[in-house]
Formats: C-alpha cells, sequence, structure tokens
C-alpha cells in the first residue's frame, strides 16, 4: 500500500506547560478571580497520579463567578470573553470564539472545514447542529483507489482531500436560533485580530515550522512563511485577505461565503488545483438540526452528538456497558483500565460497521444506546481475561487534527462547539485571495472500506464516499446534568477516535472519582478503539504493575506521549471551573 502522509501532530509543536488560572488579561480587565471551593474526592481516587506524570494534580482551575471560556487560543478565548462582558449569552460568545479561531488558529480552527455544536439553554432547551463538510457532487466511491487498486493520498493532501465547507453557514444558523446579537457584532473581535494582527507565540511558530515542507506546496506559504521561514515569536502575523473575507461575511451573511465573493475565491482555487468543489456544491450546503442524543449513566443526564458524528452513540454505548459493572474499580487500576478497553473496544467494532451519515444509510440509533443492548455486551465482559479483535498495525501516529471549545453564561447557557479542518492545516490547500486552509475531510470517508484512514481507523462500506454525504466524525462535544438537572460539564476534545475516550474518561474522572476538573484534565489517559487490537496508555502516568497485569490479561499495551486535546468547564459552588488542555496551548478564561 502506499504510505500516506501523516498529519501534523499537535502534541509535538503546541506548550506543555500546565493550565493556568485566569489571570491572563482580557480585552476589559477583569476583578482578580477567587478561587472556589474544591469538590471532596472519594475513595476510588486518591488525590495523587502515579509517580512522575508530567502534570501533577490538585493544580487550580481558572475560576469565574459568571461565566467561563476555555479553548486552545488565547486570543479566542478572550474574544469570547469579550462578548461576554458586552452582554452577549454563551452562543454569541460560541460563534465569536469559532470565528477568532480561524485567525489565531489555523491548525485548525477554520471558515474552510465544518464541525458540530451542542447546545443546551438555561430554560432547558437542547439542541444540535450538524455543520459537517460534504462530499462534492462530483465525488465518486472509488476517486481515492488508483488503477491498480492500492488507495493514494489524495484523500489526505491537495485539492480533491476537501469536502464543501460547512462552519459559516452552521455558526450563523445557530447564532440566529439561540443568540442575541448580529453576526457581525460576534465577529467583531476575529476580523479585529485579522486586520491588525496579533502577536505570534511560541506554539504556533513551532506549529508552523514542523508543516513547512506541506504548506508550502501551496498559496498559505507567502502568509506564514514571508522570509522563507516560520513568523517569529512575537512577530506581528496580519492576514487582510481573511480580514476582507470576515468582513463580507460580517456584511452579508453566510451568502457572502456559498453565493459571494468569498465562494469565487473558493471555487476559483478549486479549478486550479484540480478540485471538484463547485458554485452548485457551495449553494447547495445546509447545516442541519439535530435530535441530541441524551442518555443517562447513573443519574447523570448526557447530552451530545447523533451521527454524522460518532461521538455520542459510541460514548452512550460504552457508558452503557460500564454502568453494568459500576461503582467501577479504582482509577489506575489494571481492573479499571481493562474495562474500560473492553467497552471502548466493543462500541468501537460498531462504530466503524454502523454508523454513518443517518440521511444515506440507515443506522440502529436506537438499538446502539438502549441499556438493554448494553447488557448483552457486559455479559461479553470478563473482568480477567481480554477478549480479542483481528489485529492490524497502523503505522501513524495518531494526528491533532480538530480543536474544541466549551462556553458557559451567567444565566446557565452552555455550548460546547467542536470544530475541524481535519489533519493539521486540513489538505493544507491555501484559498488564495480567501485568506484560509480547506480541509481534507474526504479522508473520514472510508476512501477504500477496511483499509485505515489517517487515524488508523477501519471503516465499512456504510462510510464510503457518496456525493452530498456528511463523513463519519469522531467528534464528541458533550454537555452533562447533574442529578438535579443543573449543568456540570461542558467538554468536548480533539485528536481523532481518541476525541471519544477522552471526553469520556473526563466525565468517569468526575463522576465515577470524584476529581476535581483540574485532575481530571491532568489525569494519564488511555485509548482503545478495536483496531489496532491494542490499549495505548500516556508514558509514566501509570505504573508498570499495571501494565504487567494488563498484559497477563492478554492485553496488548503501548505508550505514547499524549492523548487528545481537551477543553472543558466543570460547574462548582460560586461559579464555574475552566481547564485547558494541558497537554496542548490555550486558554480558559471567566469572570
Amino acid at each position: 500500500m502506499l504510505k500516506r502522509p501523516t498529519a501534523l501532530v499537535l502534541l509535538a509543536s503546541l506548550s506543555l506547560s500546565a493550565c493556568r488560572p485566569s489571570a491572563t488579561p482580557s480585552p476589559a480587565p477583569a476583578p482578580a478571580p477567587s478561587q472556589a471551593p474544591q469538590p471532596q474526592t472519594d475513595a476510588r481516587y486518591s488525590g495523587t497520579f502515579s509517580g512522575g506524570f508530567r502534570f501533577p494534580e490538585a493544580r487550580e482551575a481558572a475560576f469565574g463567578e459568571q461565566a467561563m471560556v476555555a479553548s486552545n487560543s488565547d486570543l479566542a478565548s478572550q474574544a469570547g470573553l469579550e462578548i461576554l462582558r458586552a452582554g452577549g449569552n454563551a452562543m454569541d460568545a460560541a460563534v465569536a470564539v469559532g470565528f477568532a479561531l480561524a485567525v489565531t488558529y489555523p491548525f485548525a480552527g477554520n471558515i474552510g472545514g465544518g464541525g458540530f455544536m451542542v447546545i443546551r439553554m438555561a430554560d432547558g432547551r437542547t439542541a444540535a447542529i450538524d455543520y459537517r463538510e460534504i462530499a462534492p457532487l462530483a465525488a465518486t466511491r472509488d476517486m481515492f483507489v488508483d488503477a491498480t487498486g492500492k488507495l493514494t493520498d489524495k484523500s489526505v493532501v491537495g485539492h480533491l482531500a476537501s469536502g464543501v465547507p460547512g462552519a459559516v453557514a452552521g455558526m450563523d444558523a445557530a447564532l440566529q436560533r439561540f443568540g442575541t446579537m448580529s453576526l457581525a457584532q460576534v465577529m467583531a473581535p476575529a476580523i479585529r485580530l485579522a486586520r491588525e494582527g496579533f502577536a505570534v507565540d511560541s506554539a504556533l511558530f513551532r506549529s508552523l515550522s514542523g508543516a513547512k515542507q506541506r504548506l508550502c506546496r501551496f498559496e498559505g506559504c507567502a502568509t506564514f512563511f514571508p522570509s522563507g521561514e516560520a513568523v517569529a515569536p512575537g512577530a506581528t502575523l496580519v492576514q487582510r485577505d481573511l480580514a476582507r473575507s470576515l468582513q463580507l461575511i460580517a456584511d452579508r451573511g453566510p451568502d457572502a461565503f456559498y453565493e459571494g465573493p468569498v465562494g469565487d475565491s473558493l471555487v476559483a482555487e478549486m479549478r486550479r488545483g484540480g478540485g471538484i468543489i463547485t458554485r452548485e456544491d457551495l449553494a447547495a450546503y445546509v447545516p442541519k438540526w439535530r435530535e441530541p442524543v441524551v442518555s443517562t449513566y447513573r443519574g447523570y443526564t448526557l447530552i451530545t452528538m447523533p451521527p454524522a458524528s460518532s461521538g455520542g452513540i459510541t460514548m452512550t454505548e460504552s457508558f452503557n456497558i460500564l454502568e453494568e459493572f459500576a461503582p467501577l474499580p479504582a482509577f489506575g487500576s489494571a481492573e479499571y483500565t481493562h474495562l474500560l478497553a473492553e467497552a471502548f473496544r466493543r462500541a468501537f467494532i460498531d462504530r466503524n460497521a454502523k454508523l454513518a451519515d443517518a440521511d444515506f444509510v440507515p443506522v440502529p440509533r436506537d438499538e446502539l444506546v438502549s441499556k438493554a443492548y448494553a447488557k448483552t455486551l457486559a455479559a461479553q465482559i470478563s473482568r480477567t481475561q481480554a477478549s480479542k479483535t483481528p489485529a492490524f498495525t497502523a503505522g501513524r501516529p495518531e494526528p491533532e487534527h480538530t480543536t474544541h471549545y466549551s462556553v458557559v453564561d451567567g444565566k446557565g447557557n452552555a455550548v460546547a462547539t467542536t470544530t475541524t479542518i481535519n489533519g493539521g492545516y486540513g489538505s493544507a490547500v491555501w484559498v488564495r485571495g480567501g485568506g484560509f486552509f480547506m480541509n481534507n475531510e474526504m479522508d473520514d470517508f472510508a476512501a477504500q472500506p477496511g483499509t485505515p484512514n489517517m487515524f488508523g481507523l477501519v471503516q465499512g462500506e456504510a462510510n464510503a464516499v457518496q456525493p452530498g454525504k456528511r463523513m463519519l466524525s469522531a467528534m464528541s462535544p458533550t454537555i452533562v446534568l447533574d442529578k438535579d438537572g443543573s449543568v456540570l460539564l461542558v467538554v468536548g476534545a480533539a485528536g481523532g477516535p481518541t476525541i471519544i475516550t477522552a471526553v469520556a474518561q473526563v466525565i468517569l474522572h468526575v463522576i465515577e472519582h470524584g476529581m476535581t476538573l483540574a485532575d481530571a484534565m491532568r489525569a494519564p489517559r488511555m485509548h482503545h478503539q478495536s483496531l489496532p487490537d491494542q490499549i495505548r496508555v500516556e508514558s509514566v502516568g501509570f505504573n508498570e504493575q499495571m501494565i504487567t497485569a494488563l498484559r497477563a490479561m492478554g492485553h496488548e499495551v503501548v505508550t505514547q506521549q499524549g492523548i487528545a486535546n481537551v477543553n472543558a468547564i466543570m460547574r462548582v459552588p460560586g461559579g464555574w471551573h475552566g481547564v485547558k488542555e494541558p497537554r496542548g496551548s490555550g486558554l480558559a478564561i471567566g469572570y
């Protein structure tokens, strides 16, 4: 098989500093945060992690009495806070963060991709909007397979790799339904950042430097490598073409993107590079309101995404299986990790075979999320012996390809948003005149059913390429309600398939193990996705006795430096805690 290029690994390029408290200045000076009371831990969590883990426990989170924003970009989080302080609600702030990420976090923030958003308003209304990219009308099932039957790299890099973007339409639709401000108002911070520029930080510099060879195949090289090297830390990055595109969208609405000058630039770029997205594709794009997946785990309620996201169903199935074994064994024990692996294994088997865009493929949603079905799966699990799935070697590291942000406001409205261009910097194709990268979401289809994609996922015919179809995603924006029906957690992640398992683990750390949000985010993570048949664990954070015990049970265990990129908010007495991903860059900030 042709070796395909690997998406940029975020963990190699972003800051690994511990989460900062909310002392970083916002556009409007905030009073110094006070420290909220910390929840008490229970007997299943000792308050410590295995010796030597790089993220120490018991660090404080950012605290805000009224509101909180957590994202992978300091400036984008500050843009959200600016809108909240100006009287906007959580939706207004979420859209502001989304557009700001397109400026300050080009690795994954975007107007050239798509995403998912889960919403829970203070009056009890819930909603989920799917603005996932779709396959162009000219797409064909075998468009990424060569004449010899081998899978090519054209679903990963270049003009054919892109689906029709949904970000602009989706954020506008969400704002129109649940926001209180105009599109122009919430986009103002992003436009200012693009037009006036911002100081490049070391995280962006490292990220760009690592992607130079790929990005400089296309037009973005001139913007980010003006003198042949990545824009240096401290330099001001001005993006005039992007500022123009954002201003047009603010002035004219989504039509500027889908039927106007921004779309004209996109289509022209496709023609230059042999892409297949047309004006007809753009004009036909519509975001879709979906019925959220609503489930329960030990009295807590989870509100999350349905297909074309696989996150909600796969997490629900995993939680339903684990509920059969609750209360779960101690965090960090071999018994606990084994049960997680076996639950994730079974949920991913169903994910990879049965989930897809439900507008094209019948998805057995009711069965997969039912507790009766989970009971039959749980009965297959031995507490002492690993089960098996067919194994293969993926041969590629897990890329961080996406970004998640969480927002809550003073009234208790909550928004969880995960947005993506798939691989780092997407397809690397830069829209000349538009000022943004295009996605490479076509690789999230089963480009060749039965063959692993860039994330090592082997998927079936249900997720094969079809014109107008949304590719299956692992994005898992989730809102958790406590036993009284109040928002407890707003959480989501980046990281391909590890999104699902990382979000599930943060939730379990809080519900099962009584961790503070700071500890729940720092705790070492594991991952199992059925194929390859192995447990991946973060290095150092799990003791050797646990790993030895897992291997004695029959598990293959491999280590890696970091798993996933989570941004989360949790309600605590007196307000909210926010924690950005300790393994990456960003900021949680509140007031």
